[in-house]
């Protein structure tokens, strides 16, 4: 018991923990950045086209996510469950990233290259399910303490960033031309192995409380998987976490298109410093939200990160075309990244206590289920924000021929990129907020569900005042006398 306390303790094991998220915090980053662009100026695809297969990937992930979050709960490993496919997934992980950045030859049609593409894609997004699905359960049974939990995952959050900036900077240097695709795939090889050896790390650094598999017949493991939307709290985690992902990915998603065809200013280094910043401020914010989460409360990043970055969002109307002073557009972006790492730092945190929440409704302990839906909702947010980026880009008369010649857009273009930019995060955002007031759960709702949880399972012998009854329908959903019920995983 007292080298289990130590281990939660250590700071050795929350750096150990936090390293695989360099993969979860890096591989959107330049997916998200980069992918459309390698599809649409490299590969000259259609943008409208181009932006349907992440969609399509994400609806792949309607099938792998409840799968793999079923098989993870019914697992029995000596690795314990989690981490024995944070092993596997780390090969394969690797490997599905660097077949996406594979070049179609150039005689190849858009047909060819499309589904050769939607395939490495949905390749990719199956190697992220089998490493991100255990890795977003597995703080949940290495740590109970609610406070610690907050601590393991800034932890977690500052490698994510860390992660982020290295994606966000290093294919920067090495992609000087955005329409040859050969740098793309040296990009490729290069965090294939990087995403390799940080999963490793935290499989050999972490640990896992063995507990009974969970038992579900495979025909009943998507209906299993939907029931945790049940949980009310979940479902209001859920608003928060697609929103504030979305937000992000619509800046990251077109930062290109922004340096490069709005402010004409690619060349000279100048998307670098811009993601640079970006990126380093998200770094900075972390650390500074961190302590700030662990003495107040999960909420308060939010509450502070999402109004400091529609403000300086919005101050970017102004400066928003060719010529527009970029030492003023760099700060304004440095604000937009504080504001960004509120929502990365809190959102994960948050994700650990729903299972709890979750047990309290079924009876049952299945983190691997709640972090696979969740992981579902935050590939569909990245799916979708790709889908409308690339509708957007078409509605406003993006031109892939002029792209892959390396000509500027029309001049109603450049506009038009400059309000997606600039407006879509913003209406996101303000969902978010709203999604952030109406989540009821802080550290006192979460210390009544676990004594709650402990009183249904007889290590607590004490009854649940007035208070704790009505606090823990708030958080379910559910009357009390239908909570700790089995029923409730196995029907809609």
């Amino acid at each position: 018991m007292k080298e289990q306390t130590s281990r939660e303790y250590s700071l050795k094991s929350r750096i150990c923990y936090g390293c695989a998220d360099i993969y979860g915090g890096g591989a959107f980053v330049i997916i998200s950045t980069f992918y459309t662009v390698f599809l649409t100026k490299a590969m000259g695809m259609p943008p409208a086209l181009a932006g349907t297969i992440p969609l399509i990937g994400k609806i792949w992930d309607a099938v792998t996510d409840p799968i793999m979050g079923n098989i993870c709960d019914r697992t029995k490993s000596k690795f314990g469950a989690k981490r024995f496919y944070l092993l596997v997934g780390s090969v394969v992980s690797a490997l599905t990233f660097l077949l996406m950045w594979v070049s179609v030859g150039a005689g190849s049609s858009t047909t060819v290259k499309y589904l050769f593409y939607m395939l490495m894609y949905m390749l990719f997004s199956t190697g992220f399910t089998i490493v991100m699905v255990p890795y977003n359960g597995l703080l949940h049974d290495m740590v109970d303490d609610y406070t610690m939990r907050s601590k393991f995952t800034g932890v977690r959050m500052i490698f994510s960033t860390f992660g982020a900036i290295l994606a966000g900077l290093v294919p920067t240097l090495l992609i000087r031309d955005n329409t040859q695709p050969a740098p793309y795939l040296t990009v490729g090889i290069l965090f294939s192995v990087i995403f390799l050896i940080v999963i490793l790390i935290t499989f050999f650094g972490t640990w896992e409380k063995q507990k009974e598999p969970v038992k579900v017949g495979f025909a009943q493991s998507f209906i299993h998987s939907l029931t945790v939307y049940k949980s009310r709290s979940f479902r209001l985690f859920i608003g928060i976490f697609l929103c504030g992902q979305g937000a992000a990915d619509f800046v990251t998603g077109l930062a290109v298109y922004y340096v490069d065809d709005v402010l004409n200013a690619y060349g000279g280094g100048r998307f670098t410093y811009l993601m640079g910043v970006i990126l380093l401020s998200q770094f900075v914010g972390t650390i500074l939200f961190t302590p700030i989460m662990a003495k107040t409360s999960k909420k308060v990043p939010l509450l502070v990160g999402f109004p400091i970055r529609i403000a300086a969002t919005l101050a970017l109307l102004l400066f928003s075309h060719e010529g527009a002073s970029f030492p003023v557009i760099l700060s304004l972006s440095f604000i937009i990244g504080l504001g960004m790492a509120g929502s990365s730092t809190t959102i994960y945190a948050i994700l650990a206590d729903m299972a709890d929440v979750d047990r309290l409704i079924t009876s049952l302990n299945r983190p691997g289920i709640c972090s696979a839906m969740a992981t579902f909702v935050r590939k569909i947010a990245t799916g979708v924000s790709s889908a409308v980026m690339g509708l957007l880009l078409a509605m406003v008369g993006y031109s892939e021929t002029l792209a892959n010649a390396g000509q500027r857009q029309a001049a109603s273009t450049q506009h038009g990129i400059a309000l997606i930019y600039i407006i879509a995060p913003v209406i996101l955002m303000i969902l978010a907020i709203l999604f952030t007031v109406w989540f009821p759960m802080q550290k006192k709702e979460f210390e009544i569900i676990k004594k709650e949880i402990s009183r249904r399972t007889g290590e607590d012998s004490s009854r649940a005042t007035a208070q704790e009854k009505a606090v823990c329908e708030k958080l379910t959903g559910f009357a009390y006398e239908d909570l700790w019920n089995e029923k409730n995983a196995l029907s809609l």
